[in-house]
């Protein structure tokens, strides 16, 4: 299968695309700065994305392009809202005229983050906190006006191989710092880039179409994600909780971040490892501890 991933150099679209071609699928990578074998797409050009989308005559769309800087986007709303909304835009209705079918990637900071309750994919729940969550949910709405079918698949708390994550952040802190303060009223569950492209790639080459969350099982808060990083890592830090409220941020974060996976099941697909067994892989694969 012929499959466009766009963001092709980020934590996700790199894994995605190891995922696709171990099925033995068909991917260009395509990113605003390519690098080998990827091709140079700005999806915030809609004329660029046609010849690109034109060129490749891809089956499929993995839309993983985004700006994820959510305390800049506060900064830079013009640059946010054009990648993640417009960007979204251009890339959906170009699927609809080539009648392709679109995977659009989204976030849990779509929802109001009240409450305990587990969110669920078609839940109207719907009130962003901060511009990112906003511009994401406006990528949404891009996609479901130019797509009849289409997969939206809500993650959180990403960490991968490559780019910025929590795990790396707080590993480079254990080198320089005997202790640390994480928020402790922040609840979600933890995001293995390579788990979730398996998923995305089986997701793809199906029909079934619709709303989903897609994270590792388990939930915990910043704080117990951090203790059980040092915890497998093998670092002696102590960590501090604290409440967001002490420790304020440019954007405002979701205290509940929780969101049920239920209809990934229902559908047929195969649910994430818990997440605490993902950080132990991911840390051997980044050579930190002995596999």
């Amino acid at each position: 299968m012929r499959i466009l991933v766009t963001g092709a150099n980020g934590q996700l679209g790199r894994d995605v695309i190891k995922a696709l071609e171990r099925r033995g699928d068909d991917p260009v990578g395509a990113d605003i700065a390519p690098g080998e074998g990827k091709v140079k797409l700005d999806v915030t050009d809609a004329e660029a994305v046609s010849d690109v989308m034109r060129a490749f005559a891809p089956e499929a769309v993995i839309h993983c392009a985004a700006w994820t800087e959510v305390d800049a986007a506060e900064d830079n709303r013009g640059m946010c809202r054009l990648i993640n909304a417009k960007g979204t835009e251009n890339v959906a209705r170009c699927c609809a005229e080539l009648g392709c079918k679109m995977l659009y990637i989204s976030t849990d900071y779509v929802f109001n983050g009240r409450g305990g309750c587990f969110f669920e994919p078609d839940s109207k729940d719907i009130a962003p906190l901060n511009f990112y969550g906003l511009t994401k949910y406006e990528g949404e709405l891009a996609v479901e006006k130019h797509l009849n079918n289409f997969f939206i698949v809500r993650i959180s708390w990403v960490f991968g191989l490559g780019g910025k994550n929590f795990v790396k952040t707080m590993l480079s802190l254990a080198d320089t710092q005997k202790s640390v303060m994480v928020v402790n009223d922040q609840f979600g569950s933890p995001t293995y880039t390579v788990d979730l492209a398996r998923l995305l790639a089986d997701m793809v080459h199906s029909e079934r179409y619709g709303r989903y969350h897609a994270t590792n099982e388990g939930v915990c808060s910043w704080y117990e994600f951090a203790c059980e990083i040092f915890k497998q890592a093998g670092k002696t830090v102590k960590v501090l909780p604290v409440c967001s409220a002490d420790y304020p941020s440019r954007a405002k974060r979701p205290s509940n971040s929780r969101m049920s996976k239920e209809k990934l099941s229902q559908n047929g697909f195969g649910r994430l490892p818990d997440w605490r067994d993902a950080l132990h892989r991911y840390l051997i694969e980044t050579g930190c501890i002995d596999g």
